[in-house]
């Protein structure tokens, strides 16, 4: 099985609800479940625009910010969901983006300007995909990249409309 990146738009009372419900759990299972039209699976193209950026030299608030929006913020309050229902334990546990902090995420990625970085991609399909760090990539790249990132800029922005907290993890 791959490892993709996953999002999930969380009302911070539900992540009160898991958190109760894993002190509650005999073996500290969160019961974690968040609606399916509120995850995003975000397959590995956001770790290859945040390779580019930096082989690119892409500015270097824009690198952070994408790496912001797939990791969260360190010392997030979400040690509940360190358990095997949620992920499978290969990468970091899941982190969380609270309400504020998605709002200036959202409007942070609004700041990138995507199809001006995507134009510095090589013209040759595999030098572009080693700079994405994708070895073996076998289809159109720039609309890859596009569309993941289009669909997670759509997803922050929804996030924010609704005030909710956005955690992050890899699974």
């Amino acid at each position: 099985m791959a490892l993709t990146q996953q999002l999930a738009r969380v009302s911070p009372r539900y992540l009160e609800q898991c958190r109760q419900t894993a002190a509650d759990s005999p073996n500290n299972d969160p019961n974690w479940n968040p609606l399916a039209e509120d995850t995003l699976d975000l397959d590995w193209a956001i770790w290859g625009l945040i390779k580019f950026f930096r082989w690119a030299r892409i500015d270097a608030v824009h690198t952070k910010t994408l790496e912001r929006s797939i990791t969260g913020d360190p010392g997030s309050d979400v040690g509940f969901l360190d358990h095997a229902g949620v992920y499978d334990g290969f990468d970091a546990p899941p982190a969380l983006l609270p309400p504020e902090v998605v709002t200036e995420v959202a409007h942070a990625l609004d700041a990138i300007d995507l199809s001006m970085a995507l134009a510095r991609l090589p013209q040759d399909n595999a030098e572009a995909a080693r700079a994405c760090g994708f070895e073996d990539f076998d289809g159109n790249l720039p609309a890859y990249l596009d569309q993941h990132f289009d669909t997670m800029r759509a997803f922050y922005h929804a996030a924010s409309h609704r005030r909710l907290a956005v955690v992050t993890w890899v699974d």
